[in-house]
Formats: structure tokens, C-alpha cells, sequence
């Protein structure tokens, strides 16, 4: 028996997954990632093993992922974030074939093909308003915080138009919805909209097919995936729960677990 773990530093939260043999999620870990990065990957690593009742120690290789990949000084793998999301994704629903990989940084839709490998990618990095992070900052500013947003969009009755290329312009038409009385539900579903718009450009510039793997935290909500699945024209996998923000921990680990099982157990740090 041989036991992976896949560390995810993300912008927003770093998680960690255990595989047994590279087949079964043993557990799994996750807290806010705040600044020290290197301090919460190692705290959140050690949850995980505490969760599955084991040592760190006895972990047989650990791989990090996310944009703070670089931090985690005790990983042997340094698995990139296209990689991950795609063995994430395969693992939790073997016949993907498109991901979405919606972070609070960056926004990927890749491509992969039957042995979980990158054919092609698309990444929106360059605006706020393409992220996870849109959401959230939306809802702050009207004075809401992330856990509330799910009820404010199951309130909602209307998307109100939020048409912005980019977050400062986004941010003066949700003042100017606000200005004019309308409901931080319905701003907060145009948001979305908004969102879940520049999403589906993506997938259309990388090709997309179906099966549709959605991930990130923001797939959390409901609205959120209905109207993907609305544009797109065709179903898709959202993991339940928090697992939808697990995908590229759980690939990161199961990328662990082949390398073990291409080199014998080497201990020479790489990258994939």
C-alpha cells in the first residue's frame, strides 16, 4: 500500500488530499491561505494525515500544485495547475474530457484526452472579473460575506446587466445598481452571469467536448452551474460539496502516485 498526498496553495484556499494506491481519497484538509504560505501548507498537509489517522512521515510522496506550489519545501513533485485540475478531474469522473477550472486568480478550460493528459488550454489571468475572486468582492462590497452568496442567489428573480471587461468597470455598474435601489441578490446573479459568460468563451476557444468537469469554489453554487449548463447545451460533473474545490489537490496526488510508480520510490524532486 502506497499513500500520496496532493497540496494545493491557491490564492484563496490551500487544500490537501490523501490517495491510498492512487485509488481511494483517504482524506482530505482545507483552510484559508492567507500570506504564509509554506506555514499553512504544512498545517494543512499535517490535518489531512491526522484525518486519515497516520504520520506525515508515513506519506510515501507529496506534490504540490496551485500558485504557491513553490512554497511547499518538503513536496518531491511540483505538479503545475493544468496537470493537476486534469488528473483531478479524471479521477473524480473518469470520462471527462473538458475542464473548468474556476480559481480565485485564474480561470482554465482545458482539454484532455482519455490518459488524463493536457491536449489544449485557454486561460483568462488578466482581470478580476474573470475569476473566483469577482464574486467574492462583489458580495464584500455590498456587505456580504462569501458564505452568504449562495442564499442571496437563491433569492434572486433577475440578472442585472453587469457587462464590465473588467473589474473597475464591473464594480461602477454594481454602485450604479445599488444607487438606484435594485436587490443585492439580482446584482449578485448578473455577477454570476457575468462570470459564468466569459467561462463558456473559454471553453468555446479551447474546443470544448463533452464530458463537461467543473471546479472551484465558486461551483459551490447552484445558479452558477444551472447556467453554465444552460449555455453550454450539454451536463456536466460538479463534485459535491467542498470536493468541487478538491480536483487539483487530489490530481497533484494521484500525479504522485505515477511517478512512484514509474520510478521505483525515487526521492529527486521534479516537476510535471
Amino acid at each position: 500500500m502506497t499513500i500520496t498526498a496532493g497540496i494545493d496553495v491557491g490564492s484563496t484556499y490551500t487544500k490537501a488530499a490523501l490517495l491510498v494506491d492512487g485509488e481511494r481519497l483517504e482524506a482530505k484538509a482545507m483552510n484559508r491561505t492567507g500570506f504564509r504560505l509554506a506555514e499553512v501548507a504544512e498545517r494543512t498537509f499535517g490535518e489531512a494525515c491526522a484525518a486519515a489517522g497516520i504520520a506525515p512521515e508515513e506519506v510515501d510522496s507529496v506534490a504540490s500544485t496551485g500558485y504557491g506550489r513553490h512554497q511547499v519545501a518538503f513536496r518531491r513533485l511540483n505538479v503545475t495547475d493544468l496537470t493537476a485540475a486534469a488528473r483531478g478531474a479524471r479521477f473524480l469522473f473518469p470520462g471527462t474530457g473538458t475542464v473548468l477550472d474556476i480559481g480565485g486568480q485564474t480561470m482554465k478550460a482545458t482539454r484532455v484526452d482519455e490518459g488524463g493528459l493536457v491536449t489544449s488550454f485557454r486561460l483568462n489571468d488578466k482581470c478580476a472579473s474573470g475569476t473566483g475572486a469577482f464574486i467574492e468582492k462583489t458580495a464584500l462590497y455590498m456587505g456580504y460575506d462569501s458564505q452568504e452568496v449562495a442564499d442571496m442567489l437563491d433569492g434572486a428573480d433577475t440578472a442585472l446587466p453587469i457587462s464590465g471587461v473588467c473589474a473597475v468597470f464591473a464594480e461602477s455598474e454594481v454602485i450604479n445598481h445599488l444607487s438606484q435601489g435594485e436587490s443585492p441578490g439580482d446584482i449578485m446573479l448578473g455577477a454570476v452571469a457575468s462570470l459564468t459568460g466569459r467561462s463558456v468563451q473559454l471553453l468555446r476557444r479551447v474546443r470544448g467536448e463533452p464530458e463537461f468537469t467543473l471546479m472551484g469554489g465558486v461551483l459551490r453554487f447552484r445558479r452558477m452551474v444551472e447556467l453554465i449548463t444552460e449555455a453550454l447545451g450539454a451536463p456536466v460533473n460538479v463534485a459535491e460539496g467542498e470536493m468541487v474545490q478538491f480536483g487539483p489537490a487530489v490530481g497533484a496526488a494521484a500525479a504522485a502516485q505515477l511517478r512512484l510508480d514509474r520510478t521505483g520510490g525515487s526521492a529527486e524532486q521534479e516537476r510535471v
